[in-house]
């Protein structure tokens, strides 16, 4: 907007959608919005009694009605029966078919939405979301509950904040997770921004300062946790795989409660990628014996995710997993003719194995008195990541094996080249890893079988 208007019109820019991912197309569109809003310009100058040029203002195509039209959009107050709603945007933003998201992350944007919809309503237009309603939301996830959908199930979330900031009993998210919520709802936001439903983002910016220092916000877990979990009844002898898993008794645990804690400790993958492992995910490749960890199923499945695209990798098997009897497990899972590895866990309400997993692993720590602050399933990456610098691994090649983007940037090209280390460079990496503190002797006499 030029500076002799800006006072008069009340707006600093004039915004136009060509419409058309063809460059060469867009230069020649442009031209004509050009022709079109200084002809718009003009017009204003001569409303107001400032110097104008007839001859910019004859050079109109179409009467300049497009670019009035963005103007006046972009100036004046949005009518509420007019435009999109927040809940018609945000169906649209998580349904947009030119963007891919992985499945955890459209669930963390439906979780965002129903939070969101209900401090500022589902019905209000989106173009009213001003930056004080944002602030607002703020706040209100400031003093937001934990498990806010299965403790407060009946409480609208403002009652439930205003609950837990009169009761210090109630635990309130973290400013991590606050954050992760602001975040999620000004991309969403941004991308109404592109698609002409807002003029700016009123959230923009809007973050809670973590006072907290990243490597304390999750910690690996000590070698007295360690010896602890690994030397609880479920490797020792447990009354039975269900309830009785910490009660002392004559059976080893079987399946996922036993192995899903080995393979973290010993491979640095996430939780969901331990979970949903195909049974045919470990398998040979390059002559070594691999997790191979992929989206893609070899059973035709659609079932997995992952949460980057570097999180696709290859993860050789620890030694120590070999020697304690992982391969007869995966064999003993094929010959039944599963198709995952862990099948006895169940499927959560969005698909996720994890899901339970997690809850049952949180019980599990307390049982086993290995609870402790700033540690929970993902210390086992943690963990990983320590013994991985303490074996003096090549730091690329450590960031490879944990699926965590190497390079100083998310856009570092030379990483786009190549297909990787050769599988037999990772397992040379890999079984340096080591606990010296952690003795897992006794878990090579187990049990008879697998």
């Amino acid at each position: 907007m030029p500076a002799d208007l800006r006072d008069k019109i009340g707006s600093s820019h004039v915004k136009r959608s060509l419409r058309t991912d063809s460059f060469k197309k867009a230069v020649r569109l442009s031209r004509a919005v050009a022709v079109e809003i200084d002809a718009l310009f003009e017009r204003k100058r001569a409303e107001h009694g400032i110097a104008w040029d007839q001859r910019l203002l004859s050079r109109a195509v179409d009467g300049s009605t497009a670019a009035t039209t963005i103007l006046m959009r972009s100036n004046m107050p949005s009518d509420p029966m007019l435009g999109r709603t927040l809940g018609e945007v945000y169906e649209c933003f998580l349904n947009d078919p030119t963007r891919t998201l992985s499945d955890r992350t459209k669930l963390a944007h439906h979780t965002t939405r129903r939070v969101v919809e209900d401090v500022l309503g589902s019905e209000r237009p989106i173009a009213n979301i001003t930056r004080e309603d944002c602030r607002d939301l703020l706040e209100t996830l400031r003093w937001m509950p934990v498990n806010l959908a299965k403790k407060f199930s009946d409480m609208r979330v403002r009652d439930a904040a205003r609950a837990a900031q009169s009761d210090p009993n109630i635990k309130t998210i973290n400013t991590t997770n606050l954050n992760a919520y602001m975040s999620r709802f000004a991309t969403m936001l941004n991308w109404a921004v592109n698609e002409e439903y807002l003029g700016r983002n009123p959230s923009r910016g809007l973050q809670v300062t973590n006072t907290v220092h990243p490597q304390d916000r999750r910690r690996p877990f000590e070698t007295w946790q360690l010896r602890r979990i690994f030397n609880a009844p479920i490797y020792t002898g447990c009354r039975d795989d269900g309830h009785g898993y910490a009660v002392v008794g004559n059976r080893i645990a079987s399946g996922a409660r036993y192995w899903v804690p080995l393979i973290a400790l010993l491979s640095g993958m996430r939780l969901n990628e331990v979970c949903q492992m195909d049974v045919t995910d470990v398998r040979a490749c390059g002559g070594v014996i691999c997790f191979v960890i992929t989206e893609r199923s070899l059973s035709g499945s659609r079932d997995k995710s992952l949460k980057t695209k570097s999180s696709e990798r290859l993860v050789p098997l620890h030694p120590k997993l070999l020697s304690l009897g992982l391969m007869a497990f995966v064999e003993k899972k094929a010959v039944s003719g599963a198709s995952k590895l862990f099948d006895d866990l169940p499927l959560g309400k969005r698909g996720f194995r994890s899901v339970a997993f997690s809850r049952w692993f949180s019980r599990f720590l307390i049982s086993a008195d290995a609870s402790s602050t700033r540690t929970c399933f993902h210390s086992f990456r943690h963990g990983f990541r320590d013994a991985a610098r303490n074996a003096r691994i090549d730091r690329d090649i450590a960031l490879r094996l944990g699926g965590w983007i190497t390079g100083g940037s998310r856009s570092e090209s030379a990483d786009d080249y190549g297909s990787g280390y050769r599988p037999d460079i990772l397992y040379e990496a890999i079984k340096m890893i080591e606990f010296p503190e952690l003795d897992l002797s006794h878990l090579l006499e187990r049990r008879n079988g697998v």
